[in-house]
């Protein structure tokens, strides 16, 4: 029987090869993601470790693969401190780009501007 040479990541009946495989499409979905700098880069890191026995006969070797994503991007509103006329007190207000009951482009009318749940 001959013996044909393969690549170390061929072995392990190819699960090393399939490891970074199963992280490209995480990659690509994150590289699609909207939500993400489109040019951040991102990567596939793969960790070969070597364990010799005392003896040096045998050699385990442990594959560890990391896949480093762009995070998501923040999303950011502007909140504003007035008073509440209906209680005397103040509240918090998200500012909208629009005026509330104004009609919108779509047809619908803009909703009010949210306000802020305050813990007593």
């Amino acid at each position: 029987m001959e013996m044909s040479p393969k690549s170390l990541l061929e072995m392990a009946r190819g699960a090393f090869l399939e490891r970074f495989d199963y992280e490209v499409p995480k990659i690509i979905n994150n590289i699609l993601d909207p939500n993400t700098k489109a040019t951040a880069k991102r990567k596939i890191t793969m960790t070969m470790t070597f364990a010799p026995t005392d003896d040096r006969v045998g050699i385990s070797a442990e594959l560890e693969v990391n896949v480093g994503l762009a995070p998501t991007l923040p999303v950011q509103t502007f909140l504003y401190v007035c008073g509440n006329p209906e209680t005397g007190g103040m509240q918090v207000v998200e500012m909208v780009p629009e005026v509330p009951g104004q009609q919108v482009l779509d047809g619908g009318e803009q909703e009010p501007a949210a306000v802020l749940k305050l813990v007593k």
